[in-house]
């Protein structure tokens, strides 16, 4: 097998603009056969861990980082050689057609760009893909076909022989490889594990690109009218990660002092929240409330056959409560443009959870929880929190939050001035519940009391609005029959 069969995959953008990632662990070594669509490695981006596929068959002749190494976006990471594979083919310089006479030089003309998979690495000179001119004779197009087929991953075309430009009556385009759709790798495995043909699922990304959310709409329009898209969400990926994932090198000690790499989700933390906090001018209010009533509703939730088999703990009805709070003040539930100048008001709330994983904080949120009834919340609930402990949160469900709580209570604290996620109007913080002394129909008594704090962007939520929000969920919290009297 010589040079020529040798396939370069290169490390793609997994998460829309991030320009590295950090691979956490190879699942081939050289020497091992790969088929198309097979996961051949996990890397930790600044927005999650993502697994991705390789996109054609082979073997593996060389992996060129070790489990560790931040590589930038564009880099190739992992040489095949593919059966029966070709030269590499060059993409035509768009800017100079060949003559009629010589229909053969469109396919030698100096590449633009280095030969990429088309949606699976970075043009050399752009990272937005532009428009190609499309050949005006039959020959120049049927060379163009044999080279974009190439790029989609079907292998070369068989060479068609040259034809004279006095037969333009055969239509050349018919005949044509068709196109892989263009998708980046983890939507290809994304649509694998769902069923879905990519070339059936219509592009609504720039430049004709599959979304993982056109993956997801493609299921919903397949299954029940009733059954809305997210539904369709997998829980996890199909391939789990191996327990034993060696830890990257975190740390440098030389004795007094230990030095630990500020990269992946911590580095991507630490710049949002530096951001957040000298943007929006936060404010944070707070209240201790009497929640014994809720804990005992939790008791007995738990013994309800209407959440067998689901998670029921205090912070799902305190996410109630928050969702009803906001029903009542819909104005806190915005955003600042700060382009346009104007304030966005959500019709929608994607409820962020801020979870703190091996890797970091994250805050993943449950998409549309304003129309989720008390079990699917709980079932939304309980299957963000352990897919964030099994650190396979997508970036999707990290993008698109609209408020977020924190429960700072889990760690023994009383409570805590928290700072807004980027581009959210509120945060409510939890802090623990524990018996306190409480004066409870005019006698001191032991209740199970904890304290709230809401963080707001005051250029969006003044203190009233803020207040009342405030409010709305301490007296939920206290009689949990508002959840539904106010509903």
């Amino acid at each position: 097998m010589t040079n020529a069969s040798v396939r370069e995959f290169k490390m793609p953008d997994v998460g829309e603009g991030l320009t590295e990632a950090e691979i956490l662990k190879w699942y081939v070594q050289p020497g091992d056969t790969v088929t198309d669509g097979q996961v051949v490695c996990e890397v930790e981006t600044a927005k999650a861990a993502v697994e991705l596929p390789i996109p054609y068959d082979g073997v593996v002749r060389s992996l060129h980082f070790p489990e560790g190494t931040t590589v930038d976006v564009g880099t190739s990471i992992i040489a095949v050689e593919v059966a029966g594979g070709a030269a590499p083919v060059q993409e035509a310089a768009p800017a100079a057609p060949a003559p009629a006479a010589e229909p053969e030089q469109p396919a030698e003309q100096p590449a633009a760009r280095q030969p990429v998979l088309v949606g699976y690495g970075v043009a050399t000179s752009s990272t937005r893909r532009r428009p190609r001119k499309q050949p005006q004779d039959p020959a120049a197009r049927q060379a163009a076909s044999a080279v974009q087929s190439e790029l989609n991953g079907h292998g070369a075309a068989p060479a068609a022989p040259a034809t004279p430009p006095a037969a333009p009556a055969a239509p050349v385009a018919p005949v044509a490889p068709a196109q892989r759709p263009l998708a980046k790798p983890p939507v290809r495995k994304l649509a694998k594990d769902l069923g879905v043909d990519l070339a059936t699922v219509t592009p609504t990304g720039p430049d004709g690109v599959v979304t993982r959310e056109d993956v997801h709409a493609a299921v919903a329009a397949a299954q029940a009218p009733q059954q809305t898209a997210p539904a369709a969400q997998p829980a996890a990926p199909a391939v789990p990660a191996p327990a034993d994932r060696p830890a990257a090198p975190a740390s440098y000690d030389s004795g007094r002092e230990t030095r630990i790499p500020v990269k992946g989700v911590r580095k991507a933390t630490a710049a949002a929240m530096v951001g957040s906090a000298f943007t929006a001018p936060h404010v944070t209010e707070f209240v201790t409330v009497d929640v014994t009533r809720t804990m005992k509703l939790v008791e007995e939730l738990k013994q309800d056959k209407e959440f067998a088999g689901l998670r029921v703990n205090p912070l799902l009805l305190i996410a109630k409560a928050l969702l009803v709070a906001i029903r009542r003040n819909p104005d806190i539930n915005a955003s600042w443009d700060e382009a346009a100048q104007e304030i966005v008001v959500k019709h929608y709330v994607n409820l962020g959870i801020a979870a703190a994983t091996p890797r970091g904080l994250i805050v993943p949120n449950i998409k549309d929880a304003h129309a989720k009834t008390l079990p699917e919340l709980a079932a939304s609930l309980g299957e963000l929190v352990s897919t964030a402990r099994e650190g396979k949160t997508s970036p999707s469900a990290m993008q698109g939050g609209t408020v977020t709580i924190t429960n700072v209570g889990v760690f023994g604290v009383d409570t805590g001035t928290p700072i807004l996620n980027p581009g959210e109007s509120a945060i409510l913080a939890v802090g623990a519940i524990k018996p306190q002394p409480w004066v409870h129909k005019g006698k001191v008594k032991p209740r199970q009391v904890t304290t709230l704090a809401l963080s707001f962007d005051h250029r969006l939520v003044d203190g009233e609005l803020g207040s009342k929000v405030l409010a709305d969920v301490a007296a939920i919290l206290e009689q949990p029959k508002r959840l539904i009297t106010w509903a």
